[in-house]
């Protein structure tokens, strides 16, 4: 066994050697066998018999090793073929190979693909095909020059896909070394310049603007020097002329909307009376009517007549009553803002299902006529927008005291929006924002809008106090803040 051992890792060692051996014993065992075939030997001893056995069995051990061998072999073949398959199919350019002639014999998936056709369509088809009709002379005489040198030709020239969409190509091509049968080929590595090609257009272009703009800019240089100047008189007067053109132009805009406002109004007023309360004094005559034409036949059914007239006739003036609100609610000149707003409040609540919560100060009773009346028109309006725009669940009414000045937020959990174009009379129709900052700025107040996703609308209004009047004031001194929630 130890000789065994010896011959198995001399073959690993050096396996050409081990073919070389395996090689010559074959041929000697095949020599013997056919000599003893011609010339019978004699009957064999025991000995004879194990050495044969012996050799046999190193020679199964060393065809055993050898097949590994050719296993491996074919093995390391299989990976570099398919290594080469990948590089050759994958490659980042197309690969052909072209005959004399210009007929494709072989292309990887690479070229195919920059073709825009599969690549058992590509094979056997002219390269002249796939170049743009001008340029096909161009393509045979560089195909010329392929095959009639032996160094590396170079050249760039526009090809077409299967669409017939055009692409610049750079072609580089050597011809082969080995033959295909009778036919001279060459191989031929193609990569799309289209990119570059448009690089280069746009790095000219900017050159040329480049010029062009440093040019421009010296221009403007002189004339800028030139027109200083001029510019530093006429800015002043420029920017006045500018700012009364955009006033006229808002107050002309803002008296177009307060008449079309005023006119909207008398409509709805005018339509509210004739579908409501025309239509409840209708019902009121009908019912009179009825008691003129067939007196009831019992004190019951005359005293149900009348209690429907009367119904309606209560309908009717809370109608009046609803209306008188809306223009002049007299509850502001009577009893003050707190019990106007905790009024409206309620009433606005009922009709749209809306909760609002509202937190006040006693202190804003000391306001003046005018300035509470601000304020209560600028809550009305708010409340309004966030009925028809905001789609809130809960609005809040604040009013207090600061060191100068009386400040009532409106606050709602609803959808936000774009104050500046809100704001905007040239753009937008509706005066309600715009109404109400015209109306705290005419009295010397500020007024402020904040609106962002997520946090709800806040508007609000800062009413000077005149004098400091109510710092000072000993009969508003000790009221406490009141808070209604409705």
């Amino acid at each position: 066994m130890s000789a065994v051992s010896d011959t198995q890792v001399a073959a690993m060692k050096n396996p050409s050697t081990a073919s070389m051996e395996a090689a010559a014993l074959r041929r000697r065992a095949e020599l013997q066998y056919k000599a003893r075939r011609r010339h019978p030997t004699p009957s064999r001893t025991e000995a004879d018999t194990m050495r044969i056995n012996h050799e046999l069995e190193v020679h199964q051990i060393e065809l055993e090793m050898q097949n590994a061998e050719l296993q491996d072999a074919r093995d390391k073949v299989e990976s570099l073929l398919e290594t080469y398959t990948d590089l050759y199919d994958f490659a980042p350019i197309g690969y052909f190979s072209v005959d004399e002639q210009g007929v494709i014999l072989e292309v990887n998936l690479t070229g195919a693909s920059l073709l825009g056709i599969e690549r058992s369509l590509v094979v056997n088809r002219r390269l002249q095909g796939f170049v743009d009709p001008l340029s096909r002379k161009v393509m045979l005489d560089f195909l010329r020059r392929v095959f009639a040198s032996t160094g590396k030709q170079i050249c760039e020239i526009p090809l077409l896909n299967s669409r017939g969409l055009p692409f610049w190509a750079d072609v580089q091509a050597t011809i082969a070394d080995s033959r295909r049968g009778a036919r001279k080929w060459c191989r031929m590595a193609i990569s799309d310049l289209t990119k570059l090609k448009q690089e280069e257009e746009v790095r000219q272009r900017l050159e040329v603007m480049s010029v062009a703009n440093r040019e421009l800019k010296l221009e403007i240089g002189v004339r800028q020097k030139a027109e200083l100047a001029l510019k530093k008189s006429e800015t002043h007067y420029a920017q006045l002329f500018e700012q009364s053109l955009l006033m006229q132009d808002q107050l002309r805009h803002l008296s177009r909307q307060l008449l079309v406002a005023h006119e909207d109004e008398r409509k709805r007023i005018s339509r509210e009376l004739h579908d409501e309360i025309v239509q409840t004094l209708v019902g009121i005559n009908v019912h009179l009517a009825a008691l003129m034409m067939r007196a009831p036949s019992n004190l019951k059914d005359l005293r149900k007549h009348i209690g429907r007239t009367q119904r309606l006739v209560e309908k009717s003036v809370e109608i009046v009553h609803r209306f008188a609100r809306e223009l002049r609610p007299n509850v502001l000149d009577d009893l003050g803002l707190i019990p106007a707003l905790n009024s409206y409040i309620k009433e606005f609540s009922k009709r749209t299902g809306l909760s609002v919560r509202i937190k006040t100060v006693a202190e804003v009773e000391e306001l003046d006529g005018d300035q509470r009346t601000v304020l209560y028109r600028i809550a009305q309006s708010a409340l309004t927008n966030v009925h028809k725009h905001a789609r809130a669940t809960v609005a809040t009414v604040t009013i207090r005291q600061l060191s100068d000045a009386i400040r009532m937020e409106i606050h709602d959990n609803g959808i936000s929006f774009q104050v500046d174009k809100v704001l905007d009379a040239r753009r937008y129709k509706r005066l309600g924002l715009l109404g109400s900052r015209e109306r705290v700025e005419m009295i010397g107040g500020k007024f402020g809008i904040l609106s962002a996703p997520g946090k709800g609308t806040t508007i609000s209004a800062e009413i000077p106090i005149k004098g400091n009047k109510l710092k000072s004031s000993p009969k508003t001194s000790n009221k406490k803040a009141g808070r209604v929630e409705v």
